[in-house]
């Protein structure tokens, strides 16, 4: 077997590194997703079991903020239920 060029073991290595750092970008993104999923988990935790004052205003805040960063209405149905409820 004959022994690749120089330019032929540098194209094998560009395309290990692309597949890589593909590789990563997707790894990143599990892990930023995971993130999310996590926080919102607590964050709905919170308003559905706590009781004090904490909570309370994490409701409030919401219910101010959530409106202007939600831009799509299947996004806003979404939440649509935590931004009618009652605070309490």
């Amino acid at each position: 077997m004959a022994r690749k060029t120089i330019e032929e073991r540098l194209a094998q290595i560009e395309a290990q590194r692309k597949t890589l750092k593909a590789r990563l970008g997707k790894q990143e993104r599990a892990e930023d997703t995971r993130r999310k999923v996590l926080l919102g988990a607590l964050v709905l935790h919170r308003l559905e079991n706590g009781k004090d004052e904490f909570s309370r205003n994490l409701s409030a805040w919401l219910k101010r903020e959530l409106p202007g960063f939600l831009t799509r209405d299947i996004d806003k149905a979404l939440f649509a239920d935590l931004l009618a409820a009652k605070d309490g």
